[in-house]
This record gives C-alpha cells, sequence and structure tokens, in this order.
C-alpha cells in the first residue's frame, strides 16, 4: 500500500506518541527503582601502632569490592580510614549489610591485616600455603571454599581504603572488584594484586610484585631496585619507570603484546630452559626474550602480559 503525504504525517505522529509514551514509561520505572533503593555510607576512622618493630613490619590490605590506597610518610602510626557504602533494594536488605558487613583487623604485634568481615565466605587461616605476596598472606585468608557457593547477601556493598604507613614499612595489598590500587613513598617490599582494576605504584624503592587480569600496572621506582621483580598484566599494559643507569637481567612474555623502551644498551641474553618436575612427566619451558641492561645482575624483571605492550622506560633527566 502506498501512503499520501498526509497518511506519512498521521503515521509518524502515531509512532511519535507510541514512543513518548513507551520512553515516559521506563523513566518512570527508572525513577521508582531508583526512589525505592537504600543506600547507606559511613566512614571509619581507626589508628594503630605495631607492637614489636623489626624489618618484616607489615600492612596487608585484603579488599573485595573498591579501592586501596596506601601513602607512606614520616610518622609512626597505621592511619586506617575506610568508607563503607552498603546499597539495596529494601530497607531490611540495607539493615542486614549494616549488620555484615565491617572492616576486620587482625593484630599480629609485627603485621597489621585489614580484611572485609562479614562475608560468607569469612576471612581467617587459610589450610593451604599460598604463594607468592607478603609471608602473612600464606596464613591469612578468604575461605571462598566454606560452603558459600550460593550465598546471596542481598545487597551489594563497597569498601574503599585510604591507609597512611610509615613508610619504612612493607605493604601488601588486593582487591577483586569495582576498585584501583595505588601504592606510594614506600620504601619497603611491595606486593599489589587486581583483578578489575588498575595497580599504580609510585616512589618506590625496593622490590615489588604486581599482577592484574584487567587494567594496566603502572611502576615508578625513585631508586632503582636490587632484588627481583615481577610485573603481570593479562588485558593490559605494564608501563615501567627506572632511574637512569638501571643495571638488570629481564624477561619479557606475552601472546599479543610487543615489547618498547627508550634504553638503547640492551643485550640479548642466551635461551633459558626451564625444567620442572610433573605428575604426568617432565615439563621444559623454552625463554628466548631475555635481555640484560648496564652490566647485568641485581635484579631480575619479570615482565608478562597476554593482550597488552610492556613499556620500559628509563627517566631522562
Amino acid at each position: 500500500m502506498k501512503f499520501t503525504n498526509s497518511q506519512d504525517k498521521t503515521v509518524s505522529q502515531r509512532n511519535l506518541r507510541s514512543m513518548k509514551s513507551r520512553i515516559g514509561f521506563l523513566v518512570f520505572v527508572m525513577v521508582s527503582v531508583q526512589l525505592n533503593a537504600q543506600t547507606f555510607t559511613e566512614k571509619v576512622i581507626k589508628e594503630y601502632s605495631l607492637e614489636k618493630k623489626n624489618a618484616d613490619n607489615a600492612v596487608v590490605i585484603a579488599n573485595i569490592n573498591g579501592n586501596v590506597k596506601v601513602v607512606g610518610y614520616t610518622g609512626d602510626k597505621i592511619l586506617v580510614e575506610v568508607t563503607r557504602s552498603i546499597h539495596a533494594k529494601t530497607e531490611a536488605r540495607l539493615e542486614k549489610g549494616k549488620t555484615d558487613i565491617k572492616l576486620g583487623v587482625l593484630d599480629l604485634a609485627d603485621t597489621i591485616i585489614l580484611y572485609v568481615d562479614g562475608l560468607c565466605g569469612g576471612f581467617g587461616r587459610l589450610n593451604d600455603k599460598s604463594k607468592g605476596g607478603h609471608r602473612a598472606t600464606a596464613k591469612w585468608g578468604y575461605n571462598w571454599n566454606n560452603g558459600c557457593n550460593d550465598c546471596n547477601e542481598g545487597y551489594d556493598y563497597k569498601m574503599d581504603f585510604v591507609v597512611r604507613v610509615p613508610s619504612s614499612l612493607n605493604v601488601s595489598a588486593s582487591t577483586i572488584n569495582h576498585g584501583d590500587i595505588n601504592i606510594e613513598n614506600v620504601d619497603g617490599v611491595v606486593v599489589a594484586n587486581n583483578i578489575n582494576g588498575s595497580i599504580r605504584l609510585n616512589n618506590l624503592m625496593r622490590e615489588s610484585n604486581a599482577s592484574t587480569i584487567n587494567g594496566n600496572v603502572d611502576v615508578v621506582y625513585a631508586r632503582n631496585p636490587q632484588k627481583d621483580c615481577r610485573y603481570y598484566s593479562l588485558n593490559g599494559d605494564i608501563n615501567a619507570w627506572f632511574q637512569q643507569g638501571l643495571s638488570a637481567s629481564m624477561r619479557f612474555e606475552s601472546f599479543n603484546g610487543s615489547f618498547y623502551t627508550n634504553i638503547d644498551r640492551l643485550e640479548s641474553l642466551p635461551v633459558q630452559v626451564e625444567k620442572k618436575d610433573m605428575k604426568e612427566g617432565v615439563k621444559y619451558k623454552v625463554n628466548g626474550n631475555r635481555f640484560k641492561v648496564g652490566a647485568g645482575g641485581g635484579a631480575n624483571l619479570d615482565f608478562e602480559t597476554f593482550n597488552g605492550n610492556v613499556y620500559l622506560k628509563e627517566k631522562v633527566n
């Protein structure tokens, strides 16, 4: 059927009225959902001191949802500021979240562990020893196998940590969702693990280890490390800045990424073959992307990505 101009206009007006009606209904639904949602936010401020002082003193922050920021300073107290946010569709569920989710603290005399208390899995001693991280994280963590697969809290939560620590402390920080990790001005060993967020380590002095799945890893050294460092990102770039005069050996591995540097004195190292005994037999791994810069030796810098590039740079004065 062919419409005349007047018929076209009539049909268009009807379509416009129908579209406006649908948009109005959608806006009404969205506003109704927002009006029915409940949100609670509070700021928790704590202060801690380490009872036993030694070179292994550490702060461990094990977050789940939210940001983690750690800043080293010249004081001797551990100053903790946590913004706790609970979001639910009903007042009853909101109250449950306010009761359940809290800041958890373990004082081990020489180490302070900060975590999210009230989760289905719970936080405590682990049955198996985890690899990597600070020594304290090999004993403590979330017990996700505690029958919590079907746990439904009925609310959403987020914990944002801002922690000021004595700059000499070792720091281990982790989070999983809705947050980035930022650590700066720390003179001790730094370990950072994320899943869905970036990692930024700034003004470091000693060895560091950083790993994330979906995000970039940015590392800036105020003094070049003397011991081994490892950086990993599955779907992100690794950006590492060192001071001039870097002397280290390096390993680079990636599936879809490339390696870039402003250092013109890189030398290739012989292919390395790693042998590992497995239950099913012996496993060999061959890595030809090995280099040294300067005299070599000292720290070994290990970079690995899957879908990201590695940018290694010396600062230019």
